[in-house]
């Protein structure tokens, strides 16, 4: 039996570009004011540097280890773009000096001018944390104050060398962007490569974790099992009698429909909750929920559909390659079809359908896989995402950096609440930084995960104080992969087949729109005026559908001071959106 040994180290290298001006003075000055004379002066300097890391290992293990430097620099006064001869980094560094949660990162260039004058370039980036909020750790990680002397200038021997040039170079927003496409590895296998990736970006969120995250005094409380109403509780419904109809898809999974019949109606409810939430959103009992809401005003047979994307299945804690047309083909049309066995086939349904819950039954609905559908009320978006620019960035990003950097299974909003020192309360502490807006760190990784905002999701004044505590408990941990069937439907503009080669969806068109004069289901399309999520997604599909079929009875209503998912969650969501749920629906009884 032979066995594997790695020979070779494995390296890591990326490349960065800085930008900046110096003043070119002897002048022992300060580096703003260095700067601003240097802007002034339009003495601008940049340079474009591969880091090289020989040794991922020995460089984690080694904090004096040193990486290598290759690559150019532009300065006008030095004659333009040169080639440097060599260069030294060093990151996160302790500075020796009395002065608790503070590194630094150090650079050395070698550069010699187009006369062959030598000059060396010292540059240091300060990591502290002065606790002046979030932007700091963007900015110390970006700044680099920067000497430049006379000569080959050796570390330590700078006292006795002659000053050229003080300034501040910066890593802009794009050209960081940049910089996170350009990881690259030696090794031979995939894994290695990804592992050596991986060693360095923990060696680089822990050590801004040793700098920034507040230090624990006491033993951490145990607050991963702590809360005030039950988990997956049906006690915010009214008396009625409670039914679970599962389901096993033809894709072999198992999904589940609750009815909550309160009288018999010939008129039936199905409600589908959003990625990553579940019937739990519709039974809340803190407020006068939706089931309640619609039992009390003559819709008393409501079925919640828990599709494949529901917090209650396990298996979205695991990495899967499900994406937004197996809802279509696979869970819709079943949970359509066991509904119409239990109630007979002259009883109407209509749907009241939520984010992505809303994008896939349209997505089978317009797919021509489920019929008989009386209205619909979709909130948010449906077959038209719109999205910010973050969020945008953040869907060409995330599965990538979740799924191969990482190595998340998932992402969770309850990554704070793990016990012990988990990675993804790493994760969650660095977002804390962004988010000041609240003290819950759950309501911070959803606004991560979804929309643009602080917060995304909901406007804080729509929520009750107890719904904000336990949104931990109402949003789930999802895998990555719907955010690349999302991805690509926001950069089409609208809902698209996800693999249109793969022969298991050929029953679905690859543009939902194609067939759209073909449908004909009356639909309430609804959004908050303050939607950070999806935007104005409903309105453009609205006035889509319009152009398409003039004759259609669809609607549209803008609720005002509402988000995404405080329109069915909110505190006082029976006073100002179920009314106009119950209006349309009665309109389309008949």
């Amino acid at each position: 039996m032979s066995t594997s040994v790695k020979t070779q180290p494995t390296s890591v290298e990326f490349t960065e570009e800085m930008k900046g001006f110096l003043s070119f003075s002897d002048s022992n000055i300060d580096y703003k004011e260095a700067y601003e004379a240097g802007k002034k002066a339009k003495n601008a300097f940049m340079f474009q540097l591969t880091v090289i890391i020989p040794d991922v290992d020995f460089f984690i293990n080694d904090p004096k280890e040193t990486g290598n430097l290759k690559g150019y620099i532009d300065c006008k006064k030095l004659g333009g773009k040169i080639t440097i001869d060599s260069g030294v980094f060093n990151c996160f560094v302790d500075t020796g000096e009395a002065i608790e949660n503070q590194k630094r990162m150090f650079y050395r260039l070698f550069l010699k001018d187009k006369t062959g004058k030598a000059f060396t370039m010292s540059g240091h980036k300060i990591v502290k944390n002065e606790g002046t909020g979030p932007l700091e750790i963007w900015k110390d990680t970006t700044t680099l104050y920067t000497k430049l002397y006379e000569g080959i200038v050796e570390e330590g021997k700078e006292a006795s060398a002659k000053l050229v040039a003080t300034g501040i170079l910066e890593i802009y927003v794009k050209d960081f962007i940049k910089q996170m496409t350009t990881f690259r590895s030696n090794g031979k296998t995939l894994w290695e490569r990804q592992d050596a990736i991986l060693k360095f970006g923990k060696l680089f969120l822990g050590n801004l974790w040793d700098v920034y995250a507040p230090h624990i005094k006491k033993a951490e409380p145990e607050i991963w099992n702590q809360r005030n109403i039950p988990l997956f509780t049906l006690a915010g419904v009214n008396p009625c009698s409670i039914t679970t109809h599962p389901i096993s898809t033809k894709d072999k999974l198992n999904i589940s429909l609750t009815r909550f019949l309160k009288q018999d109606s010939d008129d039936v409810i199905l409600l589908s909750h959003g990625l990553t939430t579940s019937t739990d959103m519709y039974i809340m009992p803190e407020h006068y929920n939706l089931v309640n809401y619609l039992h009390d005003h003559g819709f008393g047979d409501v079925w919640s559909l828990d599709w494949r994307g529901s917090l209650r299945h396990n298996y979205n804690l695991f990495p899967h390659r499900f994406n937004l047309d197996d809802v279509a083909l696979y869970d819709l049309p079943l949970a359509i079809e066991k509904i119409r066995k239990e109630i007979g086939p002259k009883k109407r349904i209509h749907a009241i359908v939520h984010c992505i819950g809303s994008v896939t039954f349209f997505m089978s609905l317009y797919g021509k896989q489920i019929s008989g559908i009386s209205s619909i009320i979709s909130n948010s978006v449906s077959l038209t995402p719109r999205v910010a620019a973050w969020s945008k960035i953040k869907l060409a990003l995330a599965p990538f950096l979740i799924e191969y950097v990482l190595r998340f299974p998932n992402i969770n909003p309850r990554f704070a609440y793990n016990p012990g020192p988990a990675l993804g309360k790493g994760l969650a502490k660095v977002v804390n930084l962004f988010h000041r807006e609240c003290n819950n760190p759950a309501c911070h990784m959803l606004s991560m995960m979804w929309g643009t905002g602080f917060p995304a999701c909901y406007e804080h004044s729509q929520l009750s104080s107890v719904t904000h505590d336990r949104v931990g408990d109402l949003f789930g941990a999802t895998s990555m992969n719907y955010h690349r069937h999302i991805r690509k439907m926001v950069n089409r503009g609208v809902a698209v087949k996800y693999q249109t080669r793969n022969e298991h969806y050929a029953e679905l068109p690859n543009n939902y729109l194609d067939d759209a004069s073909d449908i004909n289901v009356p639909t309430l399309f609804m959004t908050g005026d303050q939607n950070r999520v999806f935007n104005d997604a409903n309105v453009v599909t609205y006035e889509t559908l319009n152009k398409i079929k003039p004759e259609n009875k669809n609607e549209l209503f803008i609720a005002k001071g509402y988000g995404h998912q405080d329109t069915l969650m909110g505190k006082n969501s029976a006073k100002d959106i179920f009314p106009r749920f119950v209006e349309f629906l009665n309109k389309h009884k008949n």
